[in-house]
């Protein structure tokens, strides 16, 4: 229990470093977080592969678009890894990145990622994420229950 503790602190430590490297835009060190030959598909399905693609891609946003914006995560408060073996686990959070200006903050692009993370040099490196916006199932409401269906006329159609 005792080294799995230390794990998830090391964990803890790979996330805090990956939000840390978004919010101060530098493209480099947020590919550090990752392996040398890792998967990283975006929440649009773009395939990126390898650290060095990662930080490349992730560069030209930072001095753009998402210039200033910074990355809020629950993986920087807690990680309940879900260890495969001791040198790989998986760990899911939940994250969205904030524009400077939050008047202009629509605070409605939550997405939920899959990291497959290893030991590595004594650390932890993500070897694998996935990103997706995170949706209503349809035909659900925002808690996760049925709608019902809709039998008559509407008001709208009155």
């Amino acid at each position: 229990m005792e080294n799995q503790a230390k794990d998830i602190q090391l964990m803890k430590e790979l996330f805090m470093s990956l939000s840390e490297a978004w919010n101060k835009g530098d493209g480099a060190a947020y590919g550090d977080c990752f392996t040398d030959d890792a998967d990283y598909v975006t929440f649009m399905g773009q395939h990126l592969k390898g650290k060095k693609e990662i930080a490349k891609v992730h560069h030209m946003p930072f001095q753009g678009p998402l210039k200033g914006t910074t990355l809020d995560s629950t993986l920087t408060d807690e990680v309940r890894p879900r260890f495969l073996t001791p040198e790989v686990a998986i760990v899911h959070g939940i994250g969205e990145v904030k524009l400077p200006n939050p008047a202009q903050d629509p605070n409605d692009r939550g997405s939920i990622n899959t990291n497959v993370v290893i030991r590595q040099d004594g650390g932890w490196k993500i070897a694998a994420f996935q990103n997706s916006r995170i949706q209503s199932m349809p035909g659900m409401n925002q808690e996760g229950l049925p709608v019902p269906p809709v039998t008559g006329p509407t008001k709208e159609m009155q």
